[in-house]
């Protein structure tokens, strides 16, 4: 005579089967994980653990800011550029997924005598030891879940010195573990776009330093509807917040600073990988 099951055999028995079917499901989710979404917020986390199953061990953080661009520009501007130049980074490395942009950045002081761009209503600005802190956070957050070389891209220069420092003291913490966390300098810091545009004929009092040529063709060229929008009048005893000739931008031109950026990264990130084996 058949002895039925109890209660207990079928649990285990479904307990088993599901288990089974997780392990069977994560297996073939790593082997077929496609790479038309790098960004983690577009990701789910089964997403997620696939792609790191698969050996996308490397994750870029992105920082832009947010920041008066002129009258003719939207405070997103560096937001966009590094969402932008982050994807094609990460498209070329390979095995690479790209943390959401942190828009919050060091933009001058809060006090009652704002300094930098703090000057200009809209701005957000985070003293340096707290943005410090957040990415010290971020960093974590991605180690803890196997990613080992972690890649701080900034596309403003109050962001160059805190990654700078961050990516020292996160090396050393998570040595143990096998991580490494980069500051990519050269983005910012080292990639030719201003040689670039003396070249084509542009003098430094035209390329100017904020909001000009060169910053309002990125824009035009990554997202050209938040540039050259018709500004509003500028108010009595206010300054414009840009300098140099933004008049003489164009999207060709933001084409080619663009990929002046993403070249100085890549080679960066490979001179770094090279010197560390």
């Amino acid at each position: 005579m058949r002895r039925s099951l109890s209660t207990r055999n079928i649990s285990l028995l479904v307990f088993a089967a599901l288990a089974f079917a997780s392990l069977n499901y994560f297996r073939v989710a790593s082997s077929t994980f496609q790479s038309n979404r790098l960004f983690v917020e577009e990701m789910t986390w089964p997403e997620v653990h696939a792609a790191l199953e698969a050996g996308y061990k490397t994750v870029i953080i992105p920082t832009g800011g947010t920041e008066q661009n002129g009258p003719h520009t939207v405070l997103g501007r560096h937001n966009f550029v590094v969402a932008h130049t982050s994807k094609k980074i990460a498209d070329r490395l390979g095995n690479t997924l790209i943390a959401p942009v942190i828009p919050y950045v060091p933009q001058g002081d809060v006090g009652a005598e704002p300094t930098g761009h703090m000057k200009w209503p809209g701005t957000i600005s985070v003293p340096e030891p707290v943005f410090e802190q957040l990415l010290e956070a971020s960093v974590r957050s991605f180690a803890v879940h196997g990613f080992n070389e972690i890649l701080l891209i900034g596309d403003s220069g109050g962001n160059q010195a805190p990654q700078s420092r961050v990516a020292d003291t996160m090396t050393l913490e998570l040595a143990s573990a096998g991580v490494v966390v980069r500051h990519i300098s050269d983005y910012y810091d080292r990639n030719g776009q201003i040689a670039y545009l003396e070249n084509l004929g542009f003098d430094k009092e035209q390329i100017g330093t904020h909001a000009g040529l060169r910053d309002t063709s990125e824009i035009l060229f990554v997202k050209p509807d938040e540039a050259n929008r018709t500004p509003l009048p500028i108010p009595p005893g206010w300054y414009t917040g840009f300098d140099g000739r933004p008049d003489l931008a164009s999207s060709e031109i933001g084409e080619a600073l663009i990929l002046l950026k993403i070249e100085a990264a890549l080679a960066q990130i490979h001179d770094l990988r090279n010197a560390r084996q």
